[in-house]
C-alpha cells in the first residue's frame, strides 16, 4: 500500500505515527458522508480507532464498510494525507486501557479530559480497524 521509497508516502507514514487527530468519514445508508474527528493509532498496516457504542459511525459500518481517513494539512495546502479503506469492528482488540501504545499516545489527552485510561475504555469500548486500500499524499 505505502511505498516507503516515495518521499510523500514516507512523510505520510511519519504523520500517521504521530498525529493526534484524524478524520474518519463513514457513509450513512442514504449515501451522505459523515466525517468525525477521532483519536487513532497506526498499528502495523492498519488504523485503530476506539469508538463509543451505538454511534452513527458504527451503525454506518454495518451497511457500508467503505471509509475515508484524512489528516489535516499544513494550512497551506501541503502535507495532506488521504486514505481510502475498509473498516470493521475488531471484537478481539484489547480495550484501550490494555493497549500500551494507545495509552502512551493519548494519556495526556485523557488527562486533559479528566479521564483515566480505564474511564476512556468504558466510554469508548468499540475497537474499529481501518485497512487502507488507497493512499494519496502530497
Amino acid at each position: 500500500m505505502f511505498d516507503r521509497d516515495d518521499p510523500r508516502h514516507a512523510r505520510a507514514l511519519r504523520r500517521l505515527a504521530g498525529a493526534p487527530i484524524g478524520w474518519m468519514t463513514t457513509v450513512r445508508p442514504e449515501g451522505r458522508p459523515q466525517p468525525s474527528p477521532v483519536w487513532f493509532l497506526w498499528e502495523g498496516d492498519e488504523i485503530l480507532v476506539y469508538s463509543k457504542a451505538g454511534t452513527a459511525r458504527t451503525a454506518n459500518l454495518e451497511d457500508n464498510d467503505r471509509v475515508a481517513f484524512n489528516l489535516d494539512g499544513d494550512g497551506l495546502g501541503g502535507d495532506i494525507v488521504v486514505i481510502e479503506g475498509r473498516a470493521r469492528v475488531d471484537a478481539d482488540a484489547p480495550p484501550a486501557h490494555d493497549h500500551p501504545d494507545y495509552v502512551e499516545k493519548y494519556r495526556w489527552m485523557m488527562r486533559r479530559n479528566g479521564w483515566t485510561p480505564e474511564e476512556f475504555s468504558a466510554g469508548y469500548p468499540v475497537a474499529l480497524r481501518i485497512t487502507p486500500t488507497r493512499v494519496r499524499a502530497w
